[in-house]
């Protein structure tokens, strides 16, 4: 039987799931972690990085690293690494590969199909640019979902009675709000909104700026102007937070930073949670606007709903959780990893679609309302936001000017009733149509939408039945032939990790080390003398350059280095 993967491919982690005796599980990685930083870098030799390795050199080498890609998607971003500029697709392709490749090691199968998980408000053009990814990295998409409706497969499998449950679902890049009703095996997702530039990479940039500037007033020092500086305090704000979550303060060290008299100084601040809870209360506001319309959408009141369930890393924020009391007076439902749950479901999907579960049937709706522009700038809608997929609507336009045998159409979606206001998502021509006085003719404009949310557009002149039509591809997506072009580069690729399986697990060794450093440095908090500390602190640090450059020896010999120390000490 063929089996089909489950994959949340996140902004800043990404997980892969299978289904294993009937029920869903998380695949580990090559380095042993269920979650891979979907981060991608590359070495001074050239090549690749994609996972904690990525994410492990970006503090030395923030200019040649990638991360948060997931919220370019579907736009005409690039980024240059080596001298060469990627799409956001292709960037994602890395990943996808790195994922294809860590569940083929743990099946001991070929990998050839997955669902993929996006967020719920994602539209048109970033579904397709998700697809895309997977192409490039040889995965067949069988289906793509919405990731609250896969968190709730996750959750309600063993549901007998209808409930109607919310799903906030706060990512590291984006937030998605969806409310679902499930029970008897069937999930009918009622309506779907978000924010697709709003996530924990936000609050992280808050204290970014918070640290940024309490160093400034102490020392006159602006670590923003320094790119590896800036990258370590990241890292360090992105611990903070974490630890926030369930201490009452933090402290960040950033060791070594240099400064204008070339003397290195080691630098310490701490913020507690209020403080941060303040200077973040405008982000915690924003997900107030996607959940009102959610409900309105849904015509639902807070007092109807059974359940909020969280999914995400950043929910684990008190202030996020407290808000979830303070909207819908009930505790938020929390019952497995926030950080897996999508993935879970995914693969609970995946098992529904090639035969490994039954019972199951998920009902999703499309984000935005799909239409065209109309005479005067007009957007006029033709499937509305939050109708069931797969659907289809049509309606009848007809000619605006008398002698008219060519019609321009432009594909809009969005909720904006001026045409300009809303997302393009791309334009065709019907052409023959028969001279007739304006108003005469009569075109049948006809949208699909497929079960992962993608769109065809035709339209048919009634009379002569003259037809034409589109499956959207927005202009910034790549041509066939770019696609291809970066599969064939991709299979190079893997010729190339085979053959650099070695320095894949030398890398490997030298990321579990330093997290063991992380980790021992954690434990021994208060413990451990300033010159011992600040000793593992460097070691750690020439590790991390050893990575960014490439050259497995010297990565070999400083990861031993690494680890004698922490021996003796």
């Amino acid at each position: 039987m063929t089996r089909a993967v489950g994959i949340d491919l996140g902004t800043t982690y990404s997980v892969a799931a299978i289904i294993e005796n009937g029920r869903a599980r998380v695949v580990k990685n090559a380095e042993g972690e269920n979650l891979t930083p979907s981060v991608v870098a590359v070495t001074a030799q050239g090549h690749m990085l994609v996972g904690s390795v990525a994410k492990c050199q970006s503090s030395v080498s923030p200019e040649r690293t990638v991360m948060s890609i997931k919220r370019h998607m579907g736009t005409d971003h690039r980024v240059s690494l080596n001298g060469r500029d990627y799409s956001p697709q292709e960037i994602s392709a890395f990943i996808l590969r790195k994922m294809k490749r860590d569940v083929e090691t743990y099946t001991g199968e070929s990998m050839k199909k997955a669902v993929i998980t996006v967020p719920a408000y994602f539209n048109d053009a970033q579904r397709q640019a998700t697809k895309e990814a997977a192409l490039m990295a040889g995965i067949e998409v069988v289906r793509i979902i919405n990731e609250p409706t896969a968190a709730s497969l996750a959750y309600g499998l063993d549901r007998e009675h209808i409930q109607t449950i919310l799903v906030w679902d706060l990512g590291g890049g984006t937030f998605d709000v969806s409310i679902l009703e499930l029970g008897d095996g069937v999930f009918h997702v009622k309506a779907v909104s978000g924010n697709t530039r709003l996530g924990g990479d936000d609050w992280d940039e808050r204290l970014v700026e918070y640290f940024a500037d309490t160093f400034l007033d102490k020392i006159g020092l602006d670590i923003r102007s320094d790119p590896v500086t800036l990258q370590r305090l990241r890292e360090a704000s992105e611990k903070a937070k974490r630890e926030l979550s369930y201490k009452p303060g933090a402290r960040i060290s950033l060791p070594f930073i240099k400064t204008g008299n070339g003397m290195p100084k080691n630098l310490e601040a701490s913020i507690d949670r209020s403080t941060f809870e303040d200077i973040t209360s405008d982000l915690r506001e924003k997900l107030l606007g996607p959940t009102r319309q959610a409900m309105a959408d849904s015509k639902l009141t807070a007092e109807e709903l059974d359940r909020v369930v969280l999914v995400g890393g950043s929910t684990r924020m008190p202030s996020v959780r407290d808000l979830v009391e303070e909207t819908f007076h009930k505790k938020p439902f929390i019952r497995i990893n926030p950080d897996e749950v999508v993935g879970i479901g995914a693969a609970v999907q995946a098992g529904v679609l090639m035969g490994e579960i039954d019972g199951v049937v998920l009902v999703d709706v499309t984000p935005l309302s799909l239409g065209i522009e109309t005479e005067g700038g007009l957007f006029a809608r033709i499937i509305s936001r939050n109708a069931t997929i797969p659907t289809s609507a049509s309606q009848i336009f007809t000619n605006a000017e008398d002698d008219q045998t060519v019609m321009d159409f432009h594909i809009l979606q969005g909720e904006r009733e001026m045409a300009i206001d809303n997302i393009s998502l791309g334009q065709f021509q019907l052409t023959d149509i028969p001279s007739l006085p304006r108003g005469k003719a009569h075109v049948e404009v006809m949208f699909q939408i497929d079960v992962n949310g993608i769109v065809k557009v035709s339209a048919e002149e009634l009379y002569t039945e003259t037809k034409t039509g589109i499956r959207i591809d927005a202009s910034h997506l790549l041509s066939e032939e770019e696609v291809e072009q970066v599969i064939r580069e991709a299979e190079a690729h893997a010729e190339e990790d085979r053959s650099r399986r070695g320095e894949a697990e030398i890398n490997i060794r030298a990321d579990s080390m330093i997290r063991a450093a992380e980790l021992f440095l954690e434990e021994k908090e208060g413990k451990l003398s300033s010159a011992s500390k600040h000793r593992i602190e460097q070691c750690m640090l020439d590790l991390k350059e050893a990575l960014s450059q490439g050259e497995s020896a010297v990565i070999e010999e400083r990861t031993e280095a690494l680890r004698k120390m922490l021996e003796e000490l």
